[in-house]
């Protein structure tokens, strides 16, 4: 009688424990960390309120791809001509609107993005509107 533990035909090795894998929110598969595409955060002129996008440039000097901290502190808003020193951090591309610390407060509304909060504005003055002409039905 062998004490041995019996070998494993599964060539992977398996991760520590205490190894927690990245999973995609959509579908709960694995995501690739090094294949992920980064979300760079935008810089927003606080004089005029241009949005310097890292993935399309500023269109005139600043070539697409360059980062925001890359930029030379010399360049100034193709808008306005505001310093870059007037620029904000704005976060990512559909980043949830508002401080971050307040986020977690309200009715889960906190928490959708710009787009979303509009949708659910206009859809709700839509379907308000609606009742008010269905009352023209009424006799």
């Amino acid at each position: 009688m062998s004490t041995e533990a019996p070998e494993s035909n599964n060539p992977e090795p398996t991760p520590p424990p205490d190894a927690d894998p990245v999973v995609d929110g959509v579908d709960g598969a694995i995501a690739d960390p090094e294949n992920a595409e980064p979300e760079l955060d935008r810089y927003e002129c606080r004089a005029c309120g241009y949005t310097y996008e890292p993935l399309k440039g500023d269109g005139n000097t600043v070539a697409a791809g360059t980062l925001f901290e890359t930029i030379e502190e010399s360049w100034r808003c193709p808008v306005c001509g505001a310093p870059k020193r007037q620029f904000s951090n704005i976060g990512p591309v559909g980043n949830p609107s508002g401080f971050k610390e307040n986020l977690g407060y309200g009715l889960g509304v906190n928490t959708l993005t710009p787009g979303q909060k509009n949708i659910l504005i206009f859809g709700a003055l839509f379907v308000g509107f609606l009742f008010f002409l269905s009352l023209y039905g009424l006799k």
